[in-house]
């Protein structure tokens, strides 16, 4: 008998404001771990959450806002930087945020009276992707449909500049390497740059259109994956610049890929909004279907916990989280 996929979330949250991104903190940097940020029509809301997964005196979820931050425009995206360290004296958050104004904002603050943020001015249309250079933090990348992809420092000036040759709409730093930065763009290329001679050194193509979203694999950095029009799509870069694998995965289209922090097999794609509801499904490479299917009503963004095979994502009024096997 088929087991069937289709679940509910295991744990949920209730915020003030609509949710249109959710991103956890990925990094192992001093008891911030289970840091969350979500943003929704005027701010960005920081807090603690810890599962029952990983402390057994807890019932499901307990979560704790630490500071909302008034950001007065749309919240579209969210990157962690690697500084962020709540053991520190006094704590350090920082992250940046693209907005609909098209507008990248770099906050930074110690939870008490500290609160800063300064406003990077450049791109001239739609923000799709932001990151933090992972080890340093000292830079931050975004890509845009202004069809550029943009490097600047912590004071707002551009370090790097690419043309690209459509939307650009994901980009990733390599953990390691971080003159090594990955771009897709929405006509089905994905480039890799070299910050240091800043020039192309590898691309791969999805062969199909539109391509919305991509991730590195950084359990696996060999490994890429995208969604292109209704498919999701896995890359061995060792192989071929054409997927390994794909498969169809959404009826109307795929928005969303993201891979799980902590296994090179788990990822995890989202379908646009239906007329009520969006789809999100968990899949692994071992397995012909998915190994978890959830509706999510309006659903936006989507999230995987850094030790944990949990993924969250942001709809109306609320945080969802879905639990999964590895």
């Amino acid at each position: 008998m088929k087991q069937d996929a289709t679940r509910k979330a295991a744990y949920t949250v209730d915020c003030d404001d609509y949710v249109h991104v959710v991103e956890f903190n990925p990094f192992e940097s001093g008891n911030s771990g289970n840091l969350i940020a979500y943003g929704g029509n005027h701010y960005v809301v920081t807090g603690m959450c810890t599962f029952q997964e990983e402390e057994a005196d807890i019932e499901g979820i307990q979560y704790k806002t630490l500071r909302k931050f008034h950001h007065g425009v749309r919240v579209d995206g969210i990157a962690w930087s690697p500084e962020t360290r709540l053991d520190a004296l006094p704590p350090v958050i920082r992250f940046c945020t693209s907005a609909a104004d098209m507008r990248i904002r770099l906050f930074t603050s110690d939870l008490q009276d500290k609160n800063e943020y300064k406003v990077f001015e450049g791109h001239s249309d739609f923000i799709n992707g932001l990151v933090f250079e992972p080890k340093e933090g000292q830079e931050i990348a975004s890509v845009s449909d202004d069809h550029t992809c943009r490097v600047w420092d912590l004071e707002g000036s551009q370090t790097a500049h690419f043309a690209l040759r459509s939307p650009g709409m994901s980009v990733c730093w390599h953990p390691e390497e971080t003159y090594k930065l990955m771009v897709a763009e929405k006509n089905g290329t994905i480039r890799f740059y070299d910050l240091l001679a800043q020039q192309a050194i590898l691309s791969l193509e999805s062969e199909q259109m539109p391509l919305m979203s991509a991730h590195w694999c950084l359990k696996n950095t060999f490994k890429v994956g995208a969604v292109a029009g209704s498919d999701w799509l896995v890359w061995d870069i060792t192989q071929s610049s054409y997927p390994q694998e794909k498969r169809p995965v959404h009826l109307d289209r795929a928005c969303l890929f993201r891979w799980s922090t902590i296994s090179e097999h788990l990822f995890a794609t989202m379908g646009y909004p239906g007329k009520m509801a969006s789809q999100f499904q968990i899949h692994h490479l071992g397995h012909p279907q998915p190994i978890l299917i959830g509706t999510v009503a309006v659903g936006s963004g989507l999230s995987w916990h850094r030790t944990l095979p949990l993924c969250a994502i942001g709809g109306d009024h609320k945080l969802q989280f879905w639990v999964t096997e590895v």
